[in-house]
């Protein structure tokens, strides 16, 4: 029997637990319908296992034409075409195509070899909160720089536009906004990457846009910007929330922090920890059916929509030892917080390059590091695409 359906669920208990209904929904029934604002029925999986069945079943489409918002109502003369270059949005072969060309590019020894440089970066912002005082907003002076001068530099893209870049993909990942202030913000930073592109295409240089322009001659100017601009917003946006929601929940885990503290060799494993247990892709991850398809014990029909909770996914007590509490020395399963299948994040090594050099130099160089608010005060990005913290206030 199928539970009535319900919609998509979004408040947190907690500002670093999913919502409540996913965990009653996953013991009761994990795969269950779920209304949509245009009063269609779609379908909800909270499973670990049937999470991972949909993002790796070809049967499963990331085209928008083929999904249902489940945030709001989108009319049909307002809905996007997926340009070409924007290869999150495609299916095979054409996402093939697409990724092959930047796979090189994010191999774990390039990542790596960027070690030095990020771990200047980050010193140098760790130096400049120094010198400024005793106290300051840890995202807008050390989560969000860190990432966004990463792939700037990456990207080819100068660091002094970065305000403009911010704002906008900001703004791009709200889901209360209107659809024609979306747009907006789509187009505008759709023209940034166009006048970034033209650039390198005129006069190329040692980065990755350029790079796109000679491994494959035939690219148009669009398409790289399209590549570019996927790049871009995942390539700041997923890490800066991580390091900035992070390090509050390690704030308030103080157990937790002090094995981080007394043993280094714990870090990248607290990492891959805090990367299960916050999920900051909220809302899921969003599917088209194909073809009917059965997935456990349900027949899901051709032109349905299908949500994959990740979060619910790397909360799931079948794969996950106790996985509520948060461990930094747990050994881990494979969690899903950088998704699964042809889709799974393209940049996930860089994040982790990140995210461990932050951590480790961050905390080192204050041991003292506490909240400069109550906890209650913290501000929440709880209706943007990625889940995170706007501002964390600490002291040192």
């Amino acid at each position: 029997m199928t539970i009535e359906a319900a919609p998509l669920p979004i408040e947190r208990p907690t500002p670093f637990d999913p919502p409540e209904e996913y965990r009653k929904l996953r013991e009761d029934q994990p795969i269950s319908r779920l209304a949509m604002p245009d009063g269609s029925l779609g379908w909800l999986v909270t499973s670990y296992e049937h999470v991972r069945f949909v993002m790796a079943d070809p049967r499963f489409s990331s085209r928008p034409e083929n999904i249902t918002d489940p945030m709001r109502v989108i009319p049909p003369d307002q809905k996007f075409e997926v340009p070409k270059g924007m290869f999150i949005s495609m299916d095979p072969p054409d996402h093939g195509r697409y990724r092959k060309l930047l796979t090189g590019q994010f191999t774990v020894r390039r990542m790596r070899a960027l070690e030095p440089r990020i771990h200047q970066m980050v010193v140098d912002h760790l130096d400049a909160m120094q010198e400024a005082g005793d106290s300051g907003d840890l995202v807008a002076e050390f989560a969000l720089p860190i990432p966004s001068l990463v792939i700037c530099e990456l990207l080819g893209v100068p660091y002094e536009d970065r305000e403009e870049f911010q704002h906008r993909s900001h703004r791009l990942l709200r889901v209360d906004l209107p659809i024609d202030e979306i747009r907006k913000a789509a187009d505008g930073i759709r023209e940034f990457m166009g006048r970034l592109v033209a650039g390198k295409r005129a006069e190329p240089g040692d980065d990755m846009l350029s790079g796109l322009f000679e491994s494959d001659p035939t690219l148009t100017d669009d398409e790289v910007a399209e590549m570019g601009l996927l790049l871009l917003i995942a390539g700041h946006e997923t890490t800066a929330n991580m390091l900035g929601l992070g390090t509050f929940l390690l704030l308030q885990n103080p157990d937790q922090l002090a094995k981080l503290r007394e043993d280094p060799s714990l870090l990248n494993g607290a990492v891959e920890e805090l990367l299960r247990y916050l999920s900051v892709v909220q809302f899921g991850t969003r599917r088209g059916v194909l073809e009917d398809v059965e997935v456990g014990g349900h027949q899901f029909r051709k032109g349905e929509t299908v949500i994959c909770s990740l979060a619910a996914a790397n909360r799931d007590p079948a794969r996950f030892d106790n996985p509520e509490i948060l461990d930094i020395t747990r050994t881990h399963s494979t969690h899903v917080a950088f998704g699964h299948g042809v889709h799974q994040c393209l940049g996930q090594q860089l994040s982790r390059v990140e995210m461990q050099i932050a951590f480790r130099e961050l905390f080192d160089r204050f041991p003292n590091l506490r909240l400069a608010v109550e906890p209650d005060q913290v501000k929440l990005r709880k209706m943007s695409v990625v889940y995170g913290a706007d501002s964390l206030p600490v002291a040192w």
